[in-house]
């Protein structure tokens, strides 16, 4: 690895982990925060969790075990091109959605609706949850024990009116200060992943057409210099080439733009870019506008579809059954998860049910759904 830039994270002046421990032999604290996450539970479960598509809709789609694994790729691609921290560049990819619940963005959504009242859901805050606190692995400390750059870089956003309660990890949003870069590069490479990938699952399952993409600049400037260099290439081939063109411009010019906006900056250490007012990782003016549009295209025709509608309207039914029917009565629960709930209040009562619903897989949350709906008939027939 180049050697660092005086900016970039720095293992001898990471802030450190909650609980001490003894460092280790042969890697450093942010090596071992990556093995940790990929040891956890919550990881292995995200092969089950869902991006888009429902996870029993194929199994060519992405999931957020592979939706991490190349975010991660690309956030170490451009920590090596800025001389930045590539292990924890990759530890913060790898965590970042820990806290999905099970069908993406339409059980968040149900799962925030049914805690309204009750502290509402956010899975940033879970991702959060989920290594501190919810992880049971260690002897010495729940939660996975991470340092606080990484923790910091999973914590992307955060309520105000949250953020007081999470000590000197919330501190930064009263403060109006900015992560390391490495939690920002963190940050733009998810939203670079997500865009392109969802490009190329749409197109796969037959949900966005070319001809209508032509009309995103992003997409149509790669349409037409591969159309150009190989005019009779195959239809899954034209694809795959023009998503990894549009990643690598994208990423080429996030570095250069960036690059540029720490010269300027000249912060002398991660604190100065903490304190630099703004974001140093940025695409320019142009690159953006151009990400906007085709985010707002994937808004209207992918995310919006008649077809991922149903997979989102089930789905929100799924969380809302699910949720209601722990609520009402806990004998439907595991038995360590009633050991959790006893003798708690009503809004411990629902946290906890809220942590468990968020750690389903999609599958698994179908099976439940099937149990409690078939639990609900043999307690009608008994009754009649």
């Amino acid at each position: 690895m180049a050697t660092l830039a005086r900016y970039a994270a720095r293992v001898e002046t990471s802030r450190g982990r909650v609980h001490k421990e003894a460092e280790s032999k042969y890697r450093n604290p942010y090596q071992r925060d990556r093995d940790r996450i990929i040891h956890s539970a919550a990881f292995r479960r995200l092969e089950y969790k869902t991006q888009v598509f429902v996870n029993h809709e194929g199994d060519m789609f992405r999931t957020r075990l592979t939706h991490s694994i190349e975010v991660a790729q690309i956030g170490r691609t451009i920590a090596r091109a800025l001389r930045l921290n590539e292990d924890l560049i990759e530890a913060i990819c790898l965590a970042h959605d820990l806290g999905h619940t099970p069908f993406g963005h339409a059980g968040q959504d149900e799962l925030n609706r049914c805690m309204h009242d009750l502290g509402g859901f956010e899975h940033n805050l879970q991702s959060l949850r989920v290594v501190d606190v919810l992880e049971e692995k260690y002897a010495e400390f729940p939660g996975l024990n991470l340092t606080y750059e990484t923790r910091e870089g999973i914590l992307k956003h955060c309520d105000l009116t949250k953020a007081a309660d999470l000590g000197v990890l919330g501190q930064r949003f009263i403060d109006g200060l900015q992560p390391g870069l490495e939690a920002q590069i963190a940050n733009v490479t998810d939203q670079i992943a997500y865009n392109n990938h969802d490009v190329d699952d749409g197109l796969r399952a037959g949900l966005l057409d070319i001809k209508h993409l032509k009309k995103c600049d992003l997409f149509s400037e790669q349409y037409e210099h591969v159309n150009q260099i190989w005019p009779n290439l195959k239809s899954h081939r034209v694809r795959h080439e023009i998503i990894r063109r549009i990643i690598n411009t994208q990423v080429t010019d996030l570095i250069e733009t960036s690059r540029m906006n720490i010269e300027s900056s000249s912060p002398q250490d991660i604190d100065g870019v903490r304190n630099a007012g703004k974001p140093l990782i940025v695409m320019n003016e142009v690159m953006n506008e151009k990400n906007i549009e085709l985010k707002k295209f994937l808004h209207r025709n992918l995310y919006r579809h008649e077809r991922v509608q149903k997979m989102s309207m089930e789905a929100k039914q799924v969380i809302r059954i699910l949720f209601n029917e722990y609520m009402a009565g806990t004998e439907l629960l595991p038995h360590d998860v009633q050991i959790k709930i006893a003798d708690n209040d009503e809004l411990q009562h629902a946290r906890i049910i809220a942590d468990y619903i968020a750690g389903m897989t999609d599958r698994f949350a179908y099976s439940e759904y099937e149990r409690v709906n078939k639990s609900q008939d043999q307690a009608l027939i008994k009754n009649h």
